[in-house]
Formats: C-alpha cells, sequence, structure tokens
C-alpha cells in the first residue's frame, strides 16, 4: 500500500486550468482517470488525511504510486479526452457500465450498394443507419415483416444475393410481393435506395406526411375505379399502423428524447434508458455497474451520457436529453452533446406533466433491473460459496459461516422499540427462521443496551433447548441466569434450536461490544460477532481499533450487505406494524381474556363502542360466544375507558357522533418473541 505523500506533486507545480489527470500504479499501469475545471483544487482534494477520504477513494490513492494530468483549452475538451482515456485505459477505478444483457437493434446499411434490412448486434459500423436496440430481436422481425409490405427492401444474405443473381431468379420473398428483388433487376439500385430511404424515414418517425399520402393514394385509384391498386395502399395503410402500435405513444408533442433514470444501493448502480422518438418509445436498454469510484447519481448520469453518445453521431444524439439528475459539469456536457448532434441539444430534469411520468416509469425499470441483477447473482452457487469463503477469510474463521443470524434495532424517536433477527444458510434467506422482538427490559432510546438484550434473550433460549438435551449445564454462564422452559417438547423443532457461526449486527464498535458482551456472559465463546456500519461498509470487529475494509467488488461484502439490509427491512416493517397497531387500538383491545373474534363479534352485533358501551350486561350477554363473566369484565372495561373527544366537522361546526367500529385489534405478529 503506498502513502500518498511519497508522490504528492510540490506546491505550485499543478495548473489552476481545466485539465485530465491519470492515476497510475506502480506498474504504470493507469488506475484511474478523471477531470477538472482546475486541476490544483481537484488533486489536491486527493492529498488530504486518509480518513477525510472516502473508503473508495482511499484506495484509489493508496493503490496509486504517481499522478500525471494534462492540460486542455476548455472543459469540453476535458469531457472528450476523458472518455477516449477511459476507453483506451479502461481504469479498474473508474465506473464501466456492462450491459445486462446484448440489445439487438434493427440496422440499414446504407453504405451497400444495394442497402439490406437485419438485425445488428454488437458496436456500430459507420454508415449504418440504425433503429432502437430492442429488448427481443423477435419484436424487430415482427416489425420488419409488416414494414416490407410497403418498403420491399432487400433483406438477405451476401451470398443469397449472389446466387439469386446469377441464377436470375429471386428468393421466395421476391415472389410473396415483400422484396423488390433488385438482385434481377425488377428495379434499379437507385430505385431501391428510395425505398431505404423512405423505410428510414418511417422508422425514425416521420410517419404522418406518408400515411398522409397513401391515404391520398388510395382516394385516387378509388375515384379512378382502380379498386384492386385501392385496395392494395389500404392493406399497407393498414400494415404501416400495425407497426406504430407496436410501439406506444407515451409523449403527445411528437417529442425526440432520451430518457435517463439511475438505481443504486452502496455498491451497486443500474441505468435504464427509454429511446423516445416521434413521441413513441423506440427502444430501451440498461447498465448494471459495480460502484468503484465514489461517484453520486449525477456522476453516474455523466458516465452513462459519455458512454451511449461517446461514438454517436447526427440524429442518433436526441434533441432533448432527460435526466434525474444533473451533473456537475452541465453547461459542457450539453455543448459536448450539441457538437455531436450538429445542433443544440436540450439536457434537463423533467419537472412535470407526462415528461415526468414517463421518467418515473423509467425509474421502476431501473429499480426491476437492479433487482434483478442481485436476485441473479444471489442464486448462483459459486457466487455464494466464494461470499462465504471471502467472509471466513477476512474475519478469521475456523470455516465458512455456512448460518449466519444478523440483528438490527428499530425504532420511531424512543417509541416502539423493537428488533429483528435474520437467518442465512449457505448464503440464501430462510424466512421460516426469521424472528421478531419487543425491547421489554428499559423504555426509551438505547440501541446499545436493546442490541444486549436481544442477543441475550436469543441465546439464553438456545441454551435452555442444549439444557433439555444435557448437552448444556447452567454451571457453564458466566454471568446471568438461564430460566427453565416450562413449554412441554412437542417433537416440532425450537426456535431458538440452532445456533450461527456468525453474529451480524447492524452498527459499528459500540453494538458489536455490546452484542460480544451479551454472548461472554452466557459462556458462549465460539459463535463470531462483526458488525457492518452503513455509512462507509465499514465491517467492525470485537476489541479492534480499526475496521476490516472488504474490497468493494467482494462478493462477501456483497453477502454481508443483503444480511443487513434484510435485517434492516424486516425490523422496520414490525415497527411501522406495531406502532400502526397502537394508534388504532380501541377499549377493547385492553379487555383481559377478549380475543379477536369475540371483539369483532361484539362489535358487529352492536355497530360501535359507543352503542356497547351504552348496553346493559344482558344485553351483552345476548352476543354469541359470550358469557356472563365476560359481558361484566367488557361492562366493566368500558366503563373505565375515558372516551375520545367527540369529532366536529371543520366545514360546517358539527358534532359527528362516534359511529366508528372500534378497531378489532390484530394478531400477534407471528414468529415474535414477545
Amino acid at each position: 500500500m503506498a502513502d500518498p505523500s511519497s508522490y504528492r506533486p510540490a506546491p505550485g507545480q499543478i495548473p489552476d486550468s481545466p485539465g485530465v489527470y491519470k492515476f497510475r500504479d506502480e506498474h504504470r499501469r493507469v488506475i484511474y482517470v478523471g477531470k477538472a475545471k482546475s486541476l490544483r483544487q481537484r488533486l489536491a482534494s486527493y492529498f488530504q488525511d486518509l480518513a477525510g477520504l472516502h473508503p473508495r477513494t482511499a484506495t484509489m490513492v493508496t493503490t496509486a504510486a504517481s499522478v500525471e494530468w494534462t492540460v486542455v483549452s476548455t472543459e469540453v475538451e476535458a469531457l472528450q479526452l476523458e472518455y477516449s482515456w477511459i476507453k483506451e485505459f479502461d481504469p479498474r477505478f473508474n465506473v464501466k457500465y456492462r450491459d445486462d444483457k446484448s440489445y439487438p437493434s434493427l440496422a440499414v446499411t446504407l453504405n451497400e450498394d444495394y442497402p439490406r434490412v437485419q438485425v445488428m448486434r454488437g458496436p456500430k459500423k459507420k454508415g449504418v443507419r440504425y433503429f432502437g436496440p430492442y429488448g427481443h430481436a423477435w419484436a424487430i422481425r415482427e416489425t420488419v415483416d409488416l414494414m416490407l409490405r410497403v418498403f420491399p427492401v432487400r433483406t438477405c444474405s451476401a451470398g443469397v444475393f449472389k446466387r439469386s443473381a446469377q441464377i436470375g431468379r429471386p428468393c421466395l420473398l421476391g415472389y410473396i410481393g415483400k422484396c423488390s428483388a433488385p438482385c434481377v433487376g425488377r428495379v434499379t439500385p437507385e430505385e431501391h435506395r428510395e425505398l431505404a430511404e423512405d423505410f428510414c424515414d418511417f422508422m425514425a418517425g416521420r410517419t404522418g406526411t406518408y400515411l398522409t399520402r397513401l391515404e391520398q393514394q388510395m382516394h385516387e385509384a378509388a375515384e379512378e375505379m382502380e379498386y384492386e391498386k385501392a385496395a392494395r395502399l389500404r392493406d399497407d395503410i393498414g400494415a404501416l399502423r400495425r407497426a406504430m402500435e407496436k410501439n406506444a405513444v407515451v409523449l403527445a408533442d411528437a417529442t425526440d428524447a432520451d430518457l435517463f433514470a439511475v438505481a443504486e444501493d452502496e455498491l451497486e448502480a443500474a441505468v435504464q434508458i427509454f429511446h423516445v422518438r416521434g413521441g413513441r418509445v423506440r427502444g430501451q436498454r440498461g447498465w448494471v455497474t459495480d460502484k468503484v469510484e465514489a461517484v453520486d447519481t449525477a456522476g453516474l448520469v455523466e458516465h452513462a451520457l459519455q458512454q451511449l453518445y461517446g461514438e454517436e453521431e447526427g440524429e442518433a444524439v436526441p434533441k432533448e436529453v432527460l435526466v434525474p439528475a444533473l451533473p456537475e459539469d452541465t453547461p459542457a456536457l450539453s455543448q459536448w452533446l450539441a457538437e455531436r448532434r450538429g445542433s443544440q441539444v436540450s439536457l434537463r430534469i423533467p419537472q412535470r406533466g407526462d415528461k415526468k411520468a414517463l421518467m418515473e416509469t423509467v425509474h421502476r425499470n431501473a429499480q426491476q433491473s437492479l433487482a434483478l441483477h442481485k436476485t441473479k447473482r444471489a442464486a448462483d452457487l459459486t457466487t455464494r460459496s466464494r461470499a462465504l469463503e471471502e467472509i471466513a477469510e477476512a474475519l478469521e474463521l475456523d470455516g465458512a459461516p455456512l448460518r449466519i443470524e444478523c440483528f438490527d434495532i428499530s425504532h420511531l424517536q424512543g417509541d416502539d422499540v423493537v428488533a429483528s433477527m435474520v437467518v442465512f444458510e449457505d448464503g440464501l434467506a430462510r424466512k421460516g427462521e426469521y424472528r421478531r422482538f419487543q425491547i421489554k427490559s428499559f423504555e426509551g432510546q438505547d440501541d446499545v443496551r436493546s442490541m444486549h438484550e436481544v442477543v441475550s434473550r436469543r441465546f439464553r433460549r438456545y441454551l435452555q433447548e442444549k439444557l433439555k438435551t444435557g448437552e448444556w449445564s447452567p454451571e457453564d454462564a458466566v454471568g446471568g441466569e438461564v430460566g427453565q422452559d416450562t413449554a412441554e417438547d412437542d417433537g416440532r423443532p425450537k426456535r431458538f434450536a440452532y445456533p450461527p457461526q456468525l453474529v451480524v449486527v447492524d452498527g459499528g464498535q459500540p453494538q458489536v461490544a455490546a452484542a460480544k458482551r451479551a454472548l461472554e456472559e452466557l459462556g458462549i465463546d465460539d459463535v463470531a460477532v462483526c458488525g457492518l456500519a452503513k455509512r462507509l461498509e465499514e465491517v467492525w470487529l470485537p476489541g479492534e481499533d480499526d475496521p476490516v475494509v472488504l474490497p468493494r467488488s467482494s462478493e462477501g461484502l456483497y453477502l454481508l450487505q443483503r444480511v443487513r439490509d434484510e435485517a434492516h427491512r424486516f425490523a422496520i416493517q414490525y415497527q411501522r406494524n406495531k406502532r400502526g397497531k397502537r394508534l388504532k387500538a380501541g377499549p377493547l383491545d385492553e379487555v383481559p381474556g377478549l380475543g379477536e373474534s369475540r371483539r369483532l363479534a361484539l362489535i358487529k352485533h352492536f355497530g360501535s363502542v359507543k352503542k356497547l358501551r351504552q348496553a346493559t350486561i344482558d344485553q351483552i350477554c345476548e352476543v354469541p360466544g359470550i358469557g356472563r363473566k365476560t359481558a361484566e369484565t367488557v361492562a366493566v372495561a368500558l366503563a373505565q375507558a375515558v372516551p375520545a373527544g367527540p369529532a366536529v366537522n371543520t366545514a360546517t361546526g358539527e358534532i359527528i357522533e362516534d359511529e366508528t367500529p372500534a378497531s378489532a385489534g390484530a394478531a400477534s405478529d407471528r414468529g415474535t418473541e414477545q
């Protein structure tokens, strides 16, 4: 690991002007490329105390062994040079998007004497007109099949075309009218190229003029009683309309725009792009990337724009680019896009209307893409095995942690304090093993104390199960007591019968110390403990002053993050449910011995708590399932409960009678450790 001060440039050596810089490692490999309005200010930010740097940035500067820069005249030149260097050197610490699949495009080879329509993948070629990309190749073929009726452009390969020309007989498409058969001279090269250009114009969104012209020709043919020609034109118009319907209208003003959306977490980001031409979605594509550098949403957008438009020119760059966040150098980026298009390009965030609504749709697609990517990654057996091995190596465990339990605390400003325990076995979630806890020993906000209580209760139950089997005796406990479980053994697996190899807590040093202390008090020394701090994704071990920093590309860190996030989600869900039930609770919830079914029966019979409160004991006894003793208990409880103040209609000032049925309560959460 290099010391950044060893290669820091001397003061005043770095120019205060726009430029692009490269960090190189000890082997002279370029590991990071960046640009700046002021090279002096930007590079100085890298050579500060490592504790003040983002962990990703700190890893980069300690991996590097030298830095160099190139001065340019404008920010636009810096943008262009940065893109060129990233493409040339492929630096390991720069964000690099990778397609989550290979997207096919509809291509027209205008660079050939007889242009051909075909499906193409991979890098774009000069002189070829592209449309899309599309989600599936079959979607392109369906569209082309409809379009060939009106624009019979060549679709055959070079070998088929050459053979047909040699034998003087066209292929099947020529016979059925879906190819103009330039191979046998039915049309001239100029006429065929004109067909191909009309095809491109229609696909580019200029549909209105062409359809109007066909309709006019149809009416003229009908007036001249050329009914076969009119019928053929009618069918052509229908085919074109069906082809247009395959691309839904999303913007009514025939807008040409590309919409970008980003879904991200601490380690990865997914970018989705919708290509809208003529108000219709003409293509869609997406990328997923590891966040190997310290970059925010605006930075991710800038990298995506560079990758998408770096090789494009002309109409491939739309008039309008809609993004979720504006990059830092928006004017320079807009100018760069305008130079590639040859005219002005608007780069902005949609604020209202159809474009904002469509942007929300694109964002949902990005979220789904990121979730699908994570699901595929988690489902891979080899990846899970590698993750467990990396965790064992980083934490110096004796073996891979096949069972991992994670604990998290959740509350709202100290109220409704709860905890969650999630279980992962072999790298996969075991939701049937999840447990929820209510904090009982104290009230208020104290995450450390809560963590100690929850871990103690979980492992005390584990020791109770061992006590039954004779594997453990109470004398083994260092502190605290392990009470006898008076429940009879019903033969079913117990909730806390199986110990984990690793306990993960959501938090840093204080939470880890609390969990470790809880285990030591119970005499448990064969369960490893670690904490994952969310802000910097650092792994903390008991008694250690410095965290364990796993590489950002580590499958082990990814698994720990998934475990921690699942515990966080589960705890928040329980806390919200508990708070909601407390807010909705009615006076019947406090009646001892009155279950949910009989509460519902009482409310159904009387219609409201007010009418139930006014009823006599004999009237309450008339409800099926309610005996006299229970009726007396209900009457006493309602008499002691203070009714809420009357509701008032704020518009009229009228007092509203309390006829609203009280909450019948909710059943206890399954899997909750009360």
